[in-house]
């Protein structure tokens, strides 16, 4: 096992003016399982690949351990690559697609039969290591592509998107089987994935980039309750937290009609009157006395005990706005499922006290706690 460094990492693809991956530092602990996450074309997969010695590092260092691998080739870097298609052989059995590797490297035939073995108890594939892929399951075919990374005993698994091909329901099932698995072998574990949901069930810690620069690398929940900035608020979270832009008065924000207490100590960090409001869905109660965000609601997505309704608000007009040419902004909130407001309809709603969360408006940057 070993820990893994990005020092500075760079990469910069021939006719690009901006970087791809610029100066990617994050240090992952011995056997830490960490999430790199992203809209498409942040760099993540490049930061992966950096890793694995399939791309160029322009500038900066990657190392495993003790060893400085930036310069090594991918066969000398010790680790062990599962890719989005599987990458199986299709005229090869289970067993063979699984040992490959090792017959490469001239392993004795009864270690790699032993080794397969143990892989395939680990992961339920025994009664299928004679049969051809063509013959397996999306999620079964993705166990075995984990399997041929197992018996390797790599010092770093890399996975590359590895559950975007199944279905949702698959998805699901196997992203905790993941989970599992990494923490019963205590690999290292660097994971690549756009979905933020499987970023935040899955990580010991995420890394959240945005244009080839890392945003915040973080526990879930410390993410969850304190976005380093308005992308990562706005990003981490499903559904996604509500962002107004509001001004400061005299001991809080204005929102809609309503004033909401903010200390002092977090608006005196602000460049100026404008700051960007976020509250996340569930953190909003209804109010029957008229006051609050007032929302129109579009859309109610009932899930049983709890409801997800859909609308949009004029809340977030500065004050010396007239109400009226104020743009609209979508906004969600959480509401009882057995008592959810009709489609049409005007509700208004308030932040729990204790649970918004304050940008500046110009650097997008966290303000306070």
């Amino acid at each position: 096992m070993a820990t893994v460094k990005f020092d500075e990492a760079t990469r910069l693809y021939p006719g690009n003016d901006k970087p791809s991956v610029d100066k990617l530092n994050i240090d992952i602990e011995d056997g830490e399982f960490l999430v790199l996450v992203g809209p498409s074309g942040c760099g993540k997969s490049t930061s992966l690949r950096m890793l694995a010695g399939l791309e160029e590092v322009n500038a900066g260092k990657i190392w495993i351990g003790d060893r400085d691998v930036t310069n090594l080739s991918p066969k000398d870097r010790d680790v062990a690559m599962v890719f989005q298609n599987y990458a199986l052989y299709p005229h090869m059995t289970v067993a063979d697609n699984m040992g490959f590797a090792l017959k490469i490297a001239g392993v004795d035939k009864g270690e790699i039969r032993k080794r397969v073995e143990e892989a395939a108890k680990i992961l339920d594939l025994s009664a299928y290591l004679e049969r051809k892929p063509k013959a397996l399951s999306g999620g079964q075919r993705q166990r075995v592509a984990m399997g041929r990374a197992i018996v390797r005993s790599p010092q770093v698994f890399l996975m590359d998107e590895p559950l975007s091909n199944l279905d949702a329901k698959l998805r699901v099932q196997t992203r905790t089987q993941i989970a599992s698995l990494q923490r019963r072998l205590g690999v290292t574990t660097v994971y690549v994935t756009h979905d933020q949901v499987e970023a935040m069930t899955m990580g010991d810690r995420v890394a959240v980039l945005k244009d080839g620069i890392l945003q915040q690398c973080d526990s879930p929940r410390h993410m969850y309750d304190h976005p380093n900035n308005v992308f990562v608020a706005g990003f981490i979270g499903s559904p996604a937290m509500n962002l107004l832009e509001v001004e400061s008065t005299d001991g809080g924000v204005i929102v809609g009609d309503s004033t909401v207490a903010i200390e002092r100590d977090r608006l005196a960090g602000a460049s100026g009157k404008g700051l960007t409001l976020g509250v996340r869905p569930e953190d909003l109660e209804l109010r029957t006395d008229g006051h609050g965000i007032a929302v129109t609601v579009d859309v109610v997505e009932e899930l049983g005990a709890d409801a997800y309704i859909y609308g949009s608000t004029k809340a977030a007009q500065h004050v010396d706005e007239d109400d009226s040419d104020a743009p609209e902004k979508p906004f969600i909130a959480r509401v009882d499922g057995r008592n959810p407001p009709a489609k049409g309809e005007t509700v208004y709603l308030a932040p729990k006290v204790g649970h918004v969360h304050l940008f500046d408006a110009q650097s997008g940057l966290r303000l306070g706690d």
